[in-house]
């Protein structure tokens, strides 16, 4: 049953990375004060129909520790990270749109969970994106950017448990190289990727020129929410 479990999350990892590749937040970004009507950022969309191959290499610099468990599925639904202030409940689901942009979080205040990627705890990376800033208003990542290594993620889940996660690093990435296989590659043990956009903003365009990323791997066993 193990290896047909690690089967079925390494398929579905496969499937994600060769669905939606580097468009994660490639949205214009109407939070703003400057956007406008813009039409979706498809720039990397493109990249999003390319195949992957069966087994796309972790980032090296992600510390492989073994995690104490592996969890089975259950959605996220509530999100809290101490050093930024962030403590929301209500995680919404977030799909693929027609164009194979990954859907987003239609307010500020709401974090979204990628749905072809694991559930937190899982083994794999498991994907939450939120808003850096929407019409005028700071968004819930807002302060993501400044999460250091040794910060700590705790996401609690449908089925009453809640996980924690250190973060191992940050990176800032152009839109255009956004890290598909350090976010979407497998890996062994549970992990947790936060995205944003971030960088200048592009008026023209109506969006962020960058992706910021955070890298967190779990830590601990995990206990009752």
């Amino acid at each position: 049953m193990r290896d047909r479990s690690r089967r079925s999350v390494k398929s579905r990892m496969v499937g994600m990375a060769a669905a939606v590749a580097l468009a994660v937040l490639t949205y214009t970004d109407n939070d703003h004060p400057a956007a406008t009507d813009h039409a979706v950022d498809t720039a990397l969309a493109a990249s999003a129909r390319e195949p992957a191959g069966p087994d796309v290499a972790p980032a090296p610099s992600t510390p492989q520790t073994p995690p104490a468990a592996v969890l089975g599925a259950s959605r996220p639904t509530r999100l809290t990270i101490p050093a930024i202030g962030v403590d929301t409940a209500g995680l919404i689901d977030l799909g693929l749109r027609a164009d194979h942009t990954m859907e987003v979080p239609a307010d500020a205040e709401t974090v979204g969970w990628y749905t072809h990627s694991p559930t937190p705890g899982e083994r794999g990376p498991a994907l939450l994106a939120a808003h850096v800033d929407w019409q005028g208003r700071l968004g819930v990542f807002h302060g993501l950017r400044k999460l250091t290594p040794g910060d700590h993620v705790t996401v609690e889940r449908a089925d009453g448990s809640a996980v924690s996660f250190t973060v191992r690093r940050v990176e800032q990435h152009p839109k255009d190289r956004f890290p598909t296989q350090a976010v979407y590659g497998h890996v062994e043990s549970p992990e947790l990727r936060l995205v944003t956009c971030g960088g200048q903003f592009d008026r023209e365009a109506g969006s962020y020129r960058d992706n910021i990323v955070v890298y967190a791997q779990m830590t601990g066993s995990p206990h009752p929410g």
